[in-house]
């Protein structure tokens, strides 16, 4: 199962930078070099990752470099959304508290793909980054503002910020995994919720109790950050369910 849950990080990290070699791929994900190698071999085999022979100018072994197979993000039945269907299953049937090995595999994966900082970020820098991430994901996310509307928040433009003090509510209006979570809901929304635990955790944010509010509409998942420092502004470590 652990190794499903590796699989999945060092896919998303070709997806996210490829193509690089296995070095930079072991130094994203924290796994040892022939781990790495072996979930590149099955992932190669799936068709999910493309592998190429780096050209050299000057005598030595030539690297390989591995990046996201063209094909591998297109329309609803493909490889990748199968590969999640098959996790999803194996974590839900094998896990002991399957809810909570699916947060530990989401807090990975939001650590994975967020630079860490030098020093904390605050909250409204913080919201900023989740609702980016959420929205690379796939998710159409827009930030509720504090008087309920929703608003639209493109990455590009300067979104709506609620004040560190107060609750922030994001609403995804797409789930990119909608049909592997309509039979493993608890796996899947417990992968997002560790997906921003692990981001913000990764950015040293402020503590925050995340939770997730699943299918709330049949289009619409509301993520709730809910600071819980009284200075809002020390990092800690974020808790909450899904």
């Amino acid at each position: 199962m652990l190794s499903g849950v590796s699989r999945v990080a060092v896919l998303e990290v070709v997806r996210a930078n490829g193509p690089l070699d296995v070095q930079a791929i072991t130094a994203q994900v924290g796994l040892h070099p022939n781990t790495v190698r072996s979930h590149l071999d099955q992932l190669v085999e799936a068709g999910l990752v493309e592998s190429t022979v780096q050209p050299r100018s000057t005598p030595g072994r030539p690297r390989l470099l591995f990046r996201a197979a063209a094909h591998s993000s297109e329309g609803p039945e493909d490889s990748y959304k199968v590969l999640a269907g098959i996790l999803a299953a194996s974590i839900d049937g094998l896990a002991p508290v399957p809810g909570a090995a699916a947060a530990e595999a989401g807090r990975r994966w939001g650590q994975s793909v967020v630079p860490s900082e030098p020093a904390p970020v605050d909250g409204k820098v913080a919201v900023d980054r989740i609702v980016a991430l959420l929205d690379d994901v796939g998710f159409a996310p827009r930030l509720r503002a504090q008087d309920d509307a929703t608003v639209d928040t493109p990455v590009a433009a300067e979104p709506v910020r609620p004040p560190d003090a107060g609750p922030t509510v994001i609403e995804l209006h797409r789930c990119p995994f909608y049909d592997v979570a309509r039979d493993h809901g608890e796996v899947v929304c417990a992968v997002h919720l560790g997906l921003v635990q692990g981001a913000l955790e990764q950015m040293q944010a402020p503590t925050a109790a995340v939770r997730i509010e699943p299918f709330v509409g049949p289009h619409l998942c509301l993520v709730h950050l809910q600071p819980t420092d009284a200075d809002h502004g020390r990092p800690g470590t974020h808790g909450g369910a899904a």
